[in-house]
């Protein structure tokens, strides 16, 4: 029987550079009130979002992360030649095919480097940052690049009470490469399918195929509705406060943590309240620093941990060796969190 010859990566990985885009276009809450019954106090009291960016007509989705990762690979140091892998998570990109990734890796200059959409919503840059890690270790890339990005504004139902104030758009990345120290720790992730009901896209693709409008939901005028996320907001917030807290302790103690030891704290910004709340049950000491870049982003799934990570570095709330707790988590329900030491 032949033998198959070990592959050979680096020792350990580590995050090398972190860059991000945010629309030129502030939204801010009053924007949102013409057509919902609400008010710049309840979304700011509910949610804790102020303003949130969305995106022009060229900011694309594949725009936006040729911005962002090539901040992120200056950042890191290298050149776009020597990424080996890019990894795109995202839910917003139309396209079934070709993978907007490889439209990304080509624009930005790469060595025709793999490329390669996942999705796995608001939990996609944990996902992303798994596999980039396991790339450089095993050998199969030595520089991997991750984006998360959405143009959520293009799936969100203005006239949706329950989550017209949530989304913006934007992009985040990192660019993972060797080290030889541990700097990304265990992953713990997963899925709860049977909850999957909870966050959903309102209407498949296809039924517009199928062409029966009386099945299409409408809009207060009488048009069919554009597909949209929604979701059962009472049902997701209680699963994220009790069962995330679970899981970013559990990323803890795999990566051999104690919350006296982080630095940093960056979750999901999906909603103010469910941070504070996943601060207070895993008893985060107040030398923590916790990003709350909802109130001026809003919730950007995929993108959103990239670009708080990107902004604590920006402002100096972060720095770079800062040990970090970063925890993803949304529609599937799917999960994951793990320990990185920031670049």
């Amino acid at each position: 029987m032949a033998k198959i010859k070990p592959s050979k990566g680096a020792p350990y990985a580590r995050i090398l550079g972190v860059g991000g885009y945010r629309p030129t276009r502030v939204v801010p809450n009053d924007v949102i009130l013409d057509k919902i019954d609400s008010s710049d106090e309840w979304i700011r009291s509910r949610s804790g979002i102020e303003t949130r960016h969305w995106a022009g007509p060229e900011e694309t989705v594949a725009a936006m992360s040729v911005e962002a990762a090539g901040k992120a690979i200056a950042d890191a140091g290298i050149g776009a030649e020597q990424i080996g892998a890019v990894v795109v998570s995202t839910v917003s990109h139309f396209s079934q095919t070709p993978a907007v990734a490889t439209e990304i890796a080509d624009k930005l200059g790469t060595d025709k480097a793999a490329a390669f959409d996942i999705s796995a919503g608001c939990a996609g840059f944990g996902y992303g940052l798994t596999l980039a890690k396991g790339m450089v270790v095993e050998g199969s890339a030595e520089y991997v690049l991750v984006i998360g990005v959405e143009r959520l504004s293009d799936l969100t139902d203005l006239e949706d009470r329950a989550t017209a104030f949530l989304f913006g758009d934007g992009a985040g990345a990192v660019v993972v490469g060797p080290s030889q120290e541990p700097a990304i720790g265990p992953t713990v992730w997963g899925s709860e399918g049977d909850k999957s009901g909870t966050i959903k896209q309102t209407v498949p693709w296809d039924r517009f195929r199928i062409g029966d409008l009386t099945e299409l939901p409408l809009d207060s005028e009488g048009n069919v509705k554009f597909p949209a996320i929604t979701q059962e907001g009472q049902a997701v917030f209680r699963w994220a406060v009790f069962e995330m807290a679970k899981v970013a302790q559990q990323a803890l103690d795999a990566a051999g943590i104690n919350p006296d030891d982080l630095d940093v704290f960056i979750p999901h910004q999906a909603n103010v309240r469910i941070i504070d709340s996943m601060v207070k049950t895993l008893k985060l000491p107040e030398h923590v620093t916790v990003a709350r870049d909802i109130r001026t982003t809003g919730n950007t799934s995929a993108a959103s941990i990239p670009l708080a990570m990107e902004r604590l570095l920006a402002t100096g709330e972060a720095k770079s060796g800062d040990t970090a707790l970063v925890i993803g988590f949304g529609a599937g329900l799917v999960y994951a969190a793990t320990v990185v030491t920031l670049p």
